[in-house]
């Protein structure tokens, strides 16, 4: 029997994004059945594998994302499905890179139901892509969620807060008002695989403050104190209104964890 850990760094090893989806729904489900060991293996690699395309750049140098006609949607598209394949190796990162915390098992249990769903909202993705004559890889990407990664591999309370608590959260912010244009460009297709990845943000974000909440009374912090904190030392810029509180409230996120940063 293999264990999770050692599943973890398959997928992460494996630079196809279609083979890399497809591990995912094999893993879970073996995790599911009871078929994969909860402790052991070998530590994740210092970076995931990636296919020699999309070329990355600079945030800052990327093209700004447009809501109108099949050229916009295709870069729109193409960017998500960038994020949300991120997001996979994200998942299966944080469930074996952090062996010491000794974390529960449902904390295994909530990161390898956020892979599954993160695979799953890459297909979709992908898919919608496929109809406008596109492919994964076609168009340029960036790496800012990798080396927000990267900036947070020593301690998993970091992880947390920069990942979970402020990236995707950011996502349940943004969603709404994107799914909005599109529907009034006339774009009736795109919105509702948004509105699906939007409803599985909201319980990433949840899944999140739950073992940051954990992390907190197992370390003897306060949560919000602290959530500021690590932002300040492990991430660049703060969170920025317009601030979803419906979808924060939601997912157990406290506004004065987020408003006094803004």
């Amino acid at each position: 029997m293999i264990s999770l850990a050692e599943a973890a760094v398959t997928v992460l090893s494996s630079a196809d994004p279609a083979a890399k989806c497809r591990l995912t729904r094999a893993f879970a489900a073996d995790w599911a059945a009871g078929l994969l060991a909860a402790e052991g293996g070998p530590p994740p690699p210092p970076r995931p594998a990636r296919p020699p395309h999309p070329a990355l750049l600079p945030p800052n140098r990327m093209p700004k994302r447009s809501t109108g006609g099949p050229a916009g949607r295709g870069a729109l598209l193409h960017a998500l499905a960038h994020i949300e394949l991120n997001a996979v190796d994200l998942a299966w990162d944080i469930v074996c890179r952090f062996p010491a915390e000794a974390m529960p098992r449902a904390f295994l249990d909530d990161w390898v139901q956020v892979a599954l769903d993160e695979a799953e909202h890459f297909d979709l993705l992908a898919g919608l892509l496929a109809g406008l004559g596109l492919a994964y890889g076609d168009l340029p990407a960036h790496d800012g969620l990798w080396q927000a990664a990267e900036n947070t591999a020593d301690d998993l309370m970091a992880r947390l807060a920069v990942v979970p608590l402020t990236l995707e959260a950011r996502g349940c912010d943004t969603t709404p008002a994107t799914i909005a244009k599109l529907e009034r460009n006339g774009d009736h297709t795109t919105p509702p695989a948004l509105e699906l990845i939007y409803r599985d943000e909201i319980r990433h974000v949840a899944a999140g403050v739950r073992w940051f909440r954990h992390l907190a009374a197992k370390r003897g912090l306060d949560p919000a104190a602290t959530y500021h904190r690590l932002l300040a030392e492990r991430f660049r810029g703060r969170p920025k209104p317009p601030f979803n509180h419906a979808a924060r409230a939601e997912a157990g996120m406290p506004r004065d964890w987020y408003e006094a940063e803004a």
